[in-house]
């Protein structure tokens, strides 16, 4: 087991495409470390890195205090699990699971103690004499862990392994990955676009956008303190809305101007944002996150809101609403206003239980002042 570093790693390619840009983290001995973001930010890109299939540009990655940099993939003592699975079709799962054993000239005995090892901790002792193509796709992820497995590697990384799975059982090998990696204790580095799988998974989340790391912290630590626009949105489902608004002040104290509602600011906001009474007068970013909006008596409410769609999950509801207000797009691509005739990003409202809203339906929201976020007209947290 052993400790990865990177050290202003960077990647480019020789037609100038800056891929990785001046990244810098620690993965801890034993840790479980999930890198999440959208599809092309880089984050399977890291991960050939560290397994030597893609050479650093400038910086350094260390493994186990030692700079691999010029190391070739062999020698680096890792394991890598593919989004393809990538097993020889022609091969039982006991001579997938031995090939990488036999390639390193290991003696015949400790070659079948480490198969059958690997094959008890993942259920598939009765499956050795099977081919491929006769297993289902988790049978085949698990073969695939468990080639990873018999190596005895100091670093596991995974790339997007659950991405060809259907719904019901990436939920299920998502909770055999994580008992697995607990039961081993080693440290794995593990790619998603998915942050409900990033969120389940991490020990720490890693949020990456464009090459450049956004934030590294405890999933909860990501979910109530993002440190810009972009992560706030990314992190959550559905993600923060965002919209744009000032702060002033009135006899109840500080207060935000959001349309033509103000909400008065309580104890909790104040103290996630302690430098906020500098922005008085000034505009801003809010962030809401969609549970934070509930239903409300009519007059009584924050807005009023006009049905775009809605998504019963029976235990809730997630309806998308258009308001009077100036909504923001999280990757902060584009901007529109929420007038209602489906130009710009919605407001989404998470709402307890089953509720048949329909389309046009005008409802009344109020707002939880400890449910929002400040943020400058850049997209950084105040």
């Amino acid at each position: 087991m052993a400790a990865v570093t990177f050290h202003h790693a960077e990647k480019v390619y020789p037609d100038g495409s800056r891929v990785i840009s001046d990244f810098n983290l620690q993965v801890t001995d034993g840790e479980l470390l999930v890198l999440v973001g959208p599809s092309g930010c880089g984050k399977s890109t890291v991960l050939r890195m560290v397994a030597g299939l893609e050479e650093v540009s400038s910086g350094e990655i260390l493994i186990d205090g030692q700079v691999v940099n010029d190391w070739p993939p062999q020698r680096r003592d890792i394991a890598m699990v593919f989004q393809n699975y990538a097993l020889y079709p022609h091969m039982s799962v006991r001579r997938n699971l031995e090939f990488p054993l036999t390639m390193r000239r290991l003696a015949a005995a400790e070659i079948r103690q480490r198969v059958e090892r690997a094959a008890a901790m993942l259920n598939l002792t009765a499956l050795l004499d099977c081919k491929p193509r006769v297993l289902s796709g988790g049978q085949r992820q698990r073969v695939a862990m468990g080639r990873a497995i018999v190596r005895d590697a100091s670093v596991f990384l995974m790339d997007e392994p659950l991405s060809n799975l259907d719904a019901s059982l990436r939920v299920q090998i998502r909770t055999d990955i994580a008992a697995l990696q607990q039961r081993l204790g080693i440290t794995t580095l593990y790619v998603t676009h998915d942050q409900v799988e990033a969120m389940t998974l991490g020990h720490r989340v890693a949020v990456m956008r464009a090459g450049v790391l956004q934030q590294v912290a405890a999933p909860r630590e990501l979910y109530e303190n993002p440190a810009n626009v972009f992560v706030a949105g990314f992190i959550g489902s559905p993600g923060m809305n965002v919209v744009r608004g000032r702060l002033d002040t009135d006899d109840r104290g500080l207060v935000l101007l959001l349309g033509a509602a103000r909400v008065p600011l309580g104890a909790g906001i104040r103290t996630r944002h302690p430098g906020l009474e500098g922005w008085c007068g000034r505009s801003m970013l809010i962030g809401m996150r969609p549970e934070a909006l509930s239903l409300t008596e009519a007059g009584a409410g924050l807005m009023p809101a006009t049905v775009r769609s809605a998504e019963s999950l029976g235990h809730e509801t997630i309806v998308y609403v258009d308001a009077a207000l100036e909504t923001v797009a999280t990757d902060m691509a584009a901007t529109a206003r929420g007038t209602g005739d489906g130009a710009g990003p919605p407001l989404a409202a998470v709402l307890p239980g089953h509720r048949p809203f329909k389309r046009e339906e005008v409802l009344n929201l109020s707002v939880d002042p400890d449910g929002l976020y400040c943020f400058t007209p850049e997209g950084e947290r105040i």
